[in-house]
């Protein structure tokens, strides 16, 4: 790689303000998420090199760094390997920059497009009930302001199945109460969906805006300050409702419920609902269908679950041992 200590900064400062903002039109999301693994992987290299970062240069990113970099991600920061793989994504997303900038730095590049995303077991999806879900949309109280707004808040994060970033960024006139009965999503990589609007939902939101007479481009959900609420603002507005709502319901209690397990639930009980695949996946913006077919996995996992608890098998299949060692070394990976 070349070695001026000007190469480096000058390709991270054009990577971020010509290659995502210029020409890719990144969303404000996908620059954020690059922008904190590059503080993250400039402190560690800043500590484990002894220099400054915009003294260094392309070389200080090789596959040993970047290696030690994740892990120490993992093993310091606690990190989960999700969060890893997606440090890693954003390093690469630069690297693939870099290459058409800087073809000499090809080898020592490749090295690090090497370097694989780290495999891990996807839990099954974690869901409420129809009585749970019922119990914290009642729950915040309907005689304050905030309760009001978070009644309309869960039942539209309930209807939509939306993602707390669509649900925050949500205008009055993205609303259309009167024909249509939808709400316009801005999802993921910008696309736009219309979801339809249950007639509770409705009512809900109806009498929220009656009661603020918002701007027609006013935020839906505004915080006290009257600014936009804040992704962990809503988390916080359901642990409080939760909270509530476990004094009714008991089995609610040491649950976690976050947005996303309110997302799952809405797309579990569609498809218990019968709803067809295809139409949860536009439903929940989902890019492909392979995304959505986890629900339906889900749904059949906890089914057999539940069938070999109340018919437990009567006889054991004994594990194959065998005899040779090399054999009995394979079988016990």
């Amino acid at each position: 790689m070349k070695t001026a200590s000007a190469d480096f900064p000058r390709l991270v400062q054009d990577f971020f303000g010509q290659r995502l903002i210029q020409q890719g039109n990144s969303s404000p999301q996908t620059v954020a998420a690059y922008r904190d693994a590059f503080r993250l992987l400039l402190r560690f290299l800043a500590e484990r090199l002894a220099k400054s970062p915009t003294d260094m240069v392309l070389a200080d990113l090789s596959a040993r760094n970047i290696l030690a970099f994740l892990d120490h991600q993992e093993r310091v920061r606690g990190n989960s390997i999700r969060t890893r793989n997606a440090r890693l994504a954003a390093l690469r997303s630069f690297l693939k920059y870099v290459m058409l900038e800087e073809p000499s730095a090809l080898p020592e590049i490749q090295k690090v497009m090497a370097i694989p995303m780290k495999r891990f077991e996807k839990a099954l999806v974690g869901f409420l009930s129809r009585q749970e879900t019922e119990t914290i949309l009642q729950s915040p109280s309907p005689s304050t302001w905030s309760g009001r707004r978070d009644r309309a808040l869960l039942a539209t994060l309930y209807n939509t199945g939306a993602r707390v970033s669509e649900i925050v960024a949500i205008r009055v006139n993205d609303l259309d109460l009167d024909g249509a009965r939808t709400v316009h999503l801005l999802g993921k990589g910008r696309k736009q969906r219309a979801v339809p609007l249950w007639r509770r939902t409705v009512l809900h939101l109806r009498g929220w805006i009656r009661e603020n007479r918002f701007a027609e481009d006013g935020v839906l959900f505004p915080n006290a300050g009257g600014g936009p609420l804040t992704r962990s603002g809503v988390a916080k507005r359901l642990t409080k409702a939760v909270a509530a709502a476990q004094k009714t319901c008991p089995s609610l209690k040491d649950r976690h419920v976050s947005p996303h397990v309110l997302r799952h639930t809405t797309a579990m009980h569609l498809l218990q609902a019968g709803v067809d695949m295809t139409v949860i996946a536009l439903w929940l913006g989902h890019e492909s269908p392979s995304t959505t077919h986890i629900y339906v996995t889900t749904d059949m996992k906890m089914k057999e679950k539940a069938l070999h608890t109340i018919q437990p098998p009567a006889t054991r299949q004994p594990r194959y041992r065998p005899k040779d060692g090399l054999l009995a070394f394979l079988e016990g990976l």
